[in-house]
């Protein structure tokens, strides 16, 4: 039945007064002396008794005291007929009806909502055992059997999760035509049996922890070195280069010789090369200065073998000329595949390619840019990489910036912060040119980004950026969860009176390009969730250290993903 609503101050006040005035009329006849006991036989004077004026005094006080509480019920009785549309009847007529049968929608809903979370609570313990390390090392089939199902687990476990909020949001809209004026029904904040669906007791942004299930070791060989070269692309692209050269070394058991800051980046500046050695126990990658020393003026590329064909191995004019103002000498630069040279895109390659090519007793060979190389990549993107090494990661930031990623974070962020790449600066036409573009408009941007928000419950995003202020501002403007605006941070411009970056300056790192974006890599990779530019190499970066760092999180994506910009410009 539909609630009556409660009676007006006014109502309070005429009962008060109703109080008042039948005490006034009632104590002084109590008072009243009474009069002597009449005989039975004194009959003759019952008329004028009858007719006396004080009865009739007495049926207008009743009268009196009536209409105050007639008039009450009359007021009740009017409010009520137009709450219920007119309807005096009550339960006979449609809007009755309707609210009848909202309320029966509502207990449906409620048993419907805790069938769910039951089946949820189940899941959670069944994702721990998808999740689990496997018992004994598996096969490379069998680990991405495993890999399939866990993901196909974590739609079903991501599509039961909004049918509960769907559920929740259907009840909220029933509850709200049930408000009246400021109290509200029982049911519109029943956070009890909901609890948020993000807290800490469903876990929905949960981390993922799946250890590399396929390694090789690498043992270089005394005197056998792969010499690296990265040229495509900025530091990002490097890395990545980096990686897949630590991988040929590793396959043809040489160590890695990393370039000269006066051809490539300097990247102990940005990288732990230290690090890197730790982890395996041996020397595996020296710097260039270190194989200048070791072979002194004999400093010479035995063997070029290009695994791109064009061109051959990336190379142009003005990079080789580079090499030999090196010291370095080298003879004919060839193709391992010169078919490839008619291909628009590179093809997959797997080990079984790799070895007969590129295998030889040469003291010195190299392979060019690597950085489109498409090998072996269910390796390449494990955990940990393809190499067994005692670390979590080989390729990460220097100890420098680490630590001040550390101090910026307890500064700022705390432990519970999303990270955004928020890529725009040239990116437009970039996305444009793909099939399914990549670059999305601001207020659709947004949308995404707060989906993301609600399942994390988060209170501050963490923004690395290269968007010009007008871009930002408006981000800012419509990023508004739960009423409130949730706050976007930018890494911001050194001061002195902050103490956080004080370590990088001490040691004179501080304002250098790629440190700082060095530094920007590693507080996304220390965020509890990440957001992250499809089709950018420093997000990918972003994304390698989360999996081998074991931050990364079941909420991870890129912006929109699986979406296509809801509006996407003309090519010129």
């Amino acid at each position: 039945m539909a609630r009556i609503p409660s009676s007006s101050a006014s109502d309070d006040e005429l009962e008060e007064e109703d109080e008042e005035e039948e005490h006034r009329n009632l104590v002084p006849q109590n008072e009243t002396k009474r009069p002597h006991p009449n005989s039975a036989l004194e009959i003759g004077h019952l008329p004028a008794r009858i007719g006396d004026r004080g009865f009739f005094s007495r049926r207008c006080c009743l009268l009196f005291l009536l209409l105050p509480a007639f008039l009450s019920l009359l007021i009740v009785v009017v409010l009520l007929f137009f709450y219920r549309g007119g309807s005096i009847g009550g339960a006979n007529f449609p809007l009755d009806r309707m609210r009848e049968s909202e309320l029966r929608a509502l207990f449906l809903l409620r048993d419907q909502q805790l069938g769910l979370l039951k089946l949820w609570n189940r899941t959670r313990s069944v994702a721990l055992d998808v999740s689990a390390p496997p018992s004994s090392a598996p096969n490379s089939t069998s680990v991405r059997t495993d890999l399939a199902k866990a993901a196909a687990f974590d739609e079903f476990r991501s599509a039961l999760f909004e049918q509960i909020k769907l559920n929740k949001k259907i009840q909220n809209a029933l509850l709200s035509s049930h408000n009246v004026g400021n109290s509200s029904s029982s049911g519109t904040s029943d956070d009890n049996v909901f609890f948020g669906m993000s807290g800490p007791g469903v876990d929905v942004c949960r981390k993922v922890d799946r250890p590399a299930s396929r390694t090789i070791e690498w043992e270089p060989k005394k005197d056998r070195y792969l010499f690296a070269i990265c040229l495509s692309g900025q530091m990002s692209n490097h890395l990545i280069c980096l990686e897949k050269h630590m991988f040929f070394a590793a396959l043809l058991d040489r160590a890695l010789v990393l370039p000269s800051p006066r051809f490539d980046y300097q990247y102990d500046q940005v990288l732990d090369i230290d690090h890197i050695n730790e982890c395996f126990g041996r020397k595996v990658v020296i710097k260039f200065d270190e194989f200048s020393e070791t072979l002194k003026n004999k400093m010479k590329i035995d063997r070029f073998i290009c695994y791109m064909a064009s061109p051959p191995c990336y190379l142009d004019e003005e990079h080789i000329k580079k090499l030999k103002d090196l010291g370095l000498s080298f003879g004919k630069i060839e193709a391992a595949w010169p078919e490839d040279a008619k291909l628009k895109m590179q093809k997959k390659r797997f080990v079984g390619d790799i070895m007969p090519k590129f295998t030889s007793n040469d003291e010195v060979i190299a392979i060019g840019d690597v950085f489109y190389a498409d090998v072996e990549e269910e390796w390449m993107k494990q955990p940990g990489g393809p190499l067994a090494h005692k670390c979590k990661t080989l390729i990460q930031p220097s100890r420098f910036i680490y630590l001040t990623a550390q101090r910026f974070v307890q500064t700022f962020l705390g432990s519970n912060f999303i990270a955004l790449h928020f890529r725009r600066h040239g990116f437009l036409k970039f996305c444009n040119l793909k099939p399914e573009s990549c670059f999305f408009p601001i207020p659709q941007a947004a949308e995404c980004i707060l989906r993301i928000v609600e399942k994390a419950d988060v209170p501050v995003i963490y923004l690395s950026t290269d968007a010009a202020e007008s871009e930002t501002n408006l981000l800012q403007s419509l990023v508004v969860f739960n009423g409130k605006q949730v706050p976007l941070f930018k890494r911001p411009d050194h001061d002195t009176a902050e103490k956080w970056d004080a370590l990088l300056y001490r040691n004179k790192l501080g304002g250098d390009n790629q440190v700082e974006a060095m530094l920007d890599k590693t507080i996304c990779a220390m965020s509890t969730v990440f957001i992250g530019a499809s089709g950018s190499t420093f997000t990918e970066d972003i994304l390698r250290l989360r999996r081998d760092w074991g931050s990364a999180s079941r909420c991870d994506e890129y912006l929109c993903q699986g979406e296509q910009p809801n509006y996407i410009a003309e090519n010129d």
